[in-house]
């Protein structure tokens, strides 16, 4: 049985690299053992096996000689297919893309992390085109949350298959990107740490986009910790420059609006019983209505979701040929809706988003953001694929806690914090305003512990 490398955090597996208790190749290897004995065949869309043995190789051979990179030399990651990889077509989890030109390039990110050390070893499933909180896609399968003991249950999109990866330990750390939760609602289902930088914090350069006013990045992995060295590769950086910060004294804000409608008893449990660590830690809560959320919902049924409006504007001509009967039809329905935003509604929406982010930032300050990352565990797979009406109505409320954020132009990290109905993981979300990051890592480093409260 090979050493399960993949079920090791990026810190555990880097002491063990850095040490010389494990090679570079070793694990690679391990990785793909792993990988080809996972039963479920729908986490990855592709495999990486000769880049990443070469990677690996170089890898060996700079620890031998004293060379290191620093700490995530020789350490795997897969990578959500929207990211370029030189030498293939980018299919973003759909079929209508698979014979397009090769790129000719790494994304910009995946560059940066491959200069840092770390060894590529292949693209995880999606929902297509980003455009799903749920997880499911029809053309490579839906990877089943490997949480789930009762039966097959969704992983949570967009990044569907990199939560899984990482929960099932094949790899240490998956990339994904967040549009509108796709990287902290995978973690939360999955049980996992799941980051979110603010806008335009790491290159898009190579990333297939989604909607350009929205699109971020971030890690899906299994501690603060390795959430905070992958930034910092992400942004060229050879060491982490986030500490950890006391929680004496830590201001938390917990909306009363919007947030908790609807949600599961169980996740709301989890959620308050976690919060009521972080107070005994010194940490400080004022509950609230923040007025924007509610604005935000009202502007979406007035002039239509801005990521829908933004995605039809990138698919439009897509949608009116023949691609789009090789498309997932519940994508093809969604987007659609965005050609009833008009131009002056899109400029609309974007002048009230101005005018919001200053708003909340106003009433928040330096204070940070706490509620459930999703209203809910996973749900079943069954049911959604069967039923459109039930995968809309499902998809809206999955993704409408993060959305939130988004729009708002916050940064996130969801932390496992217990569990709901049927043993399922439960995430809480951490926020903070634009361009707050070092501070939301720095508290979130010293409150995970306390959140996760033995949670694994």
């Amino acid at each position: 049985m090979s050493k399960s490398f993949g079920a090791m955090s990026v810190a555990q597996l880097s002491a063990l690299i850095q040490g010389g208790a494990a090679d570079p190749v070793e694990v690679a290897e391990a990785v793909f053992d792993s990988i080809a004995n996972y039963a479920d065949k729908a986490v990855f869309t592709t495999l990486l096996e000769s880049r990443a043995m070469e990677e690996a190789g170089a890898s060996s051979r700079r620890l031998r000689e004293g060379r290191s990179l620093g700490l995530l030399d020789g350490i795997p990651i897969a990578w959500k297919d929207l990211f370029d990889i030189e030498g293939l077509p980018t299919t973003a989890g759909s079929v209508v893309l698979a014979e397009d030109m090769p790129a000719k390039r790494d994304a910009a990110v995946v560059a940066l992390l491959r200069q840092a050390g770390m060894v590529a070893v292949g693209r995880t499933n999606m929902s297509e085109f980003a455009f799903s909180g749920l997880g499911i896609n029809p053309h490579y399968g839906t990877p089943a949350n490997p949480r789930a003991t009762d039966l097959p249950r969704i992983p949570g999109g967009s990044s569907a298959g990199a939560g899984v990866a990482v929960a099932a330990g094949l790899v240490p750390v998956a990339m994904g990107t967040d549009t509108g939760g796709s990287v902290r609602i995978p973690a939360a289902f999955n049980g996992i740490v799941g980051y979110k930088g603010t806008r335009g914090r790491h290159a898009m350069a190579g990333v297939y986009p989604l909607a350009k006013s929205l699109d971020s990045l971030g890690p899906l992995c299994r501690s603060v910790r390795d959430a905070v060295w992958i930034d910092a590769a992400m942004r060229g950086l050879t060491a982490p420059d986030v500490v950890a910060h006391p929680l004496q004294g830590l201001e938390l804000i917990v909306p009363e609006n919007i947030v908790f409608d609807g949600a599961e008893a169980g996740v709301v449990a989890a959620f308050e019983a976690a919060l009521g660590r972080l107070q005994k830690a010194g940490a400080k809560v004022a509950r609230t209505i923040i007025p924007a959320f509610d604005e935000i919902f009202d502007l979406m049924t007035r002039y239509g979701p801005l990521v829908t409006a933004e995605a039809f504007a990138l698919h439009q001509e897509r949608l009116a040929g023949p691609d789009a009967d090789r498309m997932d039809h519940r994508v093809v329905m969604r987007t659609r809706l965005g050609s009833k935003t008009t131009l002056s509604d899109y400029l609309r929406i974007l002048d009230a988003r101005h005018r919001l982010i200053a708003d909340v930032e106003r009433l928040v300050g330096d204070r940070l953001i706490a509620f459930p990352t999703v209203a809910h565990v996973a749900p079943p797979i069954g049911p959604l694929e069967q039923d459109d009406e039930l995968f809309f109505a499902t998809n809206n409320k999955t993704l409408r806690n993060t959305a939130l954020g988004n729009f708002l132009d916050w940064c996130g990290v969801s932390i496992p914090c217990g569990t709901g109905v049927s043993g399922m993981p439960v995430g809480l979300l951490l926020s903070a305003t634009a361009h707050r990051d070092e501070a939301l890592l720095g508290i979130a480093l010293a409150a995970e512990a306390v959140i996760r409260d033995d949670f694994a």
